[in-house]
């Protein structure tokens, strides 16, 4: 067969075939589709055979190929150091449930050091590694908690990959406006048309930065539009108004208090609650105040109740609730709704010229003693009076474990975020020292961390007193974990003295010393990798 004939063109249809045919007579012979004769049509020939088997095998028809997406935006802060990105990979390549189950051992749970890790990373303004963003992806979509801190450390780069990758769309929607760039502040232009014609979550973010430069001009803008917008969206507006939150919000407020929609109204009811000076806080002053009193007629002084009978139309436009919850009395609910949003400044000048500590101290009469400090405990963290919550904690070795007016662990550590972080952690430290670590918890949860030495001190003392209760370790675990996380890596050097197992009495339960003694250990090996994960991201 004479191989310099002259080749023939293949058809367009029928590529596969064609490429076969083209194969089976030689390239000289026959022209590759779409190829051309010369030396290269071989290596063309297998080019296209190439990708008519991925085609085919993808069961798609072939199309021009997609334009390449723009680059994403460069990020300018500095990277890792070394040692630290490769403790990133380590605590990224760990997987709730890689390890065997029941008993953890010594070895530190890396996953639960991750959140920590972020933060310490992104308080030195290090950029997340280029390779390690599709695994801290991945673990901030298993975990909400991290999404704040993995998203923040991931910068720019996340929001570009949560486009090209549906699983990670929750980048999109945590990034206020999807990442979207926003007008700058002189561009009013730009900025009217993005608010009146954006996507929900591009004018939440343009208010929210509006708002955090120049209250105002957000309140404003907010305005143009608001008896046009939904109601579920005129909440998210309203919200965004906590940030500078100010006398001058005051008319807009108002004006919200007659919103068609009750959450609107509540909302807006409750951040002129928030401002002391407000017409409607006074309003409610004058309500609590007619409900409130002290009697001087026995052998001592004590706070009178008498809750209001009746919620008229004015209340309900103020923000009280008039439909009480289930099992709650329709007065007590009320009263309580006044009492909280009351300017806790009224009460020394109505009670007698007393402190919040003495007006706390009186006894009340008819069992209204609870509702009353319930909701002047509301009162304190709604106003963030630090006086107030002091006085209504009392002190942390107060009987029953709590103060005269915190009527549960949750409303004790809400007042708590009202006081310093230094002062959080004394009371705490005395609490626990008073009461042990069965309710201390969520009292925890609200302090700085790492721990102050005092309130470090007397969380593992009270760990040494369980364990030499002789009980298991597992009613602590919750603690024990916190302790994990939040001790100063420096403690660790001081917890040596309780990796020994102790000797096992008539009272111990079977093996609690062992158990122990490996969750100090394991506590004891978390701090010193805290400690040297500190040093790695400090590494010059």
């Amino acid at each position: 067969m004479n191989r310099t004939s002259t080749p023939v063109v293949a058809p367009a249809s029928g590529a596969w075939e064609e490429l076969v045919t083209a194969a089976l007579l030689g390239t000289e012979r026959r022209i590759p589709p779409g190829g051309a004769p010369g030396r290269d049509a071989p290596v063309a020939l297998l080019d296209a055979a190439a990708a008519e088997t991925v085609r085919r095998r993808a069961g798609l028809r072939a199309a021009r190929a997609a334009g390449r997406p723009e680059p994403a935006a460069e990020d300018p802060r500095p990277a890792l150091p070394p040692a630290a990105a490769r403790r990133l990979a380590l605590l990224l390549a760990d997987r709730p449930g890689t390890g065997g189950g029941g008993r953890r051992g010594t070895a530190p749970d890396l996953m639960e050091l991750l959140p920590q890790w972020l933060a310490a990373a992104n308080a030195r303004g290090f950029a997340a590694p280029p390779q390690a963003l599709p695994a801290l992806l991945d673990a901030a979509r298993g975990r909400t908690d991290l999404r704040p801190a993995a998203l923040a450390f991931a910068g720019p780069r996340a929001v570009w990959l949560a486009r090209l990758n549906p699983d990670w769309r929750f980048a999109l929607r945590a990034t206020p406006g999807g990442g979207a760039a926003l007008p700058p502040p002189e561009d009013t232009e730009k900025t009217r048309s993005l608010w009146e014609e954006g996507l929900f979550a591009e004018r939440v973010a343009l208010l929210s930065a509006i708002r955090a430069r120049e209250p105002a001009a957000a309140r404003e803008l907010l305005m143009t539009t608001w008896p046009t917008e939904r109601a579920e969206d005129r909440l998210m507006f309203l919200d965004s108004l906590r940030a500078g939150l100010g006398p001058l919000d005051e008319p807009f407020l108002e004006q919200a208090l007659a919103d068609r929609s009750r959450n609107v109204r509540a909302t807006a009811a409750e951040l002129l609650s928030a401002l002391p000076g407000s017409a409607l806080a006074a309003r409610m002053a004058v309500r609590a105040a007619a409900c409130v009193a002290v009697d001087h007629t026995g052998d001592a002084p004590m706070i009178t109740v008498e809750a209001p009978h009746e919620c008229d139309a004015s209340m309900e436009r103020d923000g009280v609730v008039a439909k009480a919850p289930a099992g709650r009395g329709e007065r007590s609910w009320w009263f309580g709704q006044l009492v909280e949003a009351t300017p806790l400044g009224t009460w020394p000048a109505r009670l007698g010229g007393r402190t919040p500590g003495q007006i706390v101290a009186l006894p009340v009469t008819d069992d209204w003693q609870s509702e009353l400090h319930a909701a002047w405990c509301r009162a304190a963290v709604r106003q963030r009076d630090p006086e107030w919550a002091r006085a209504l904690l009392g002190t942390p070795s107060a009987p029953e474990a709590g103060g005269p007016g915190a009527v549960s662990l949750a409303e004790r550590a809400r007042l708590l975020g009202t006081l310093s972080a230094a002062e959080r952690a004394e009371w705490v430290a005395g609490f626990i020292a008073a009461h042990g670590l069965s309710e201390a918890f969520q009292l925890l949860g609200v302090c700085a961390v790492p721990w102050s030495a005092p309130l470090g001190q007397a969380v593992v003392d009270a760990l040494n007193i369980a364990r030499d209760a002789g009980s298991y370790p597992w009613s602590f675990s919750g603690v024990m974990g916190l302790a994990e996380r939040c001790l100063d890596p420096s403690e660790g050097s001081r917890l040596d003295a309780l990796l020994a197992i102790p000797d096992e009495t008539e009272d111990t339960s079977p093996g609690a010393g062992g158990y122990w003694a490996e969750a100090f250990q394991r506590l004891v090996t978390t701090l010193r990798l805290r400690e040297v994960m500190a040093k790695e991201l400090d590494a010059a």
